[in-house]
């Protein structure tokens, strides 16, 4: 799986980020799993057309020390579907300048 890793956390940093994903973020039943769905503006045509799979969701994964994000858009609803794919650059660097900033905000140095 292709992906971008934030690590090093203190346990302190992971307070912080697990506070702040609980609240600003939809959970996975899998403890340590975050949505974060993608704003209209960056998906792609098909994902656009395809109103049935919304929302389009990046996985993260949150652990004592880390912070993994997948590559991968996602559906919830389906196990598969054409809209699901691996993200364009574009769609990417939203996903990294989104986590930065989440982890700029919250004052977490790595």
């Amino acid at each position: 799986m292709k992906q971008y890793v934030v690590d090093g956390f203190r346990p302190a940093d992971y307070i912080k980020l697990k506070e702040y994903l609980d609240q600003s973020l939809e959970s996975s039943p899998l403890g340590g799993i975050y949505w974060l769905t993608v704003e209209p503006g960056h998906l792609t045509p098909l994902q656009l057309s395809h109103q049935d799979c919304r929302p389009h969701v990046f996985g993260l994964e949150l652990e004592e020390t880390s912070l993994s994000c997948e590559f991968l858009v996602r559906i919830k609803k389906n196990i598969k579907c054409d809209c699901m794919d691996y993200a364009t650059t574009a769609q990417r660097n939203w996903l990294m300048d989104t986590v930065d900033a989440i982890v700029e905000k919250l004052d977490i140095r790595v």
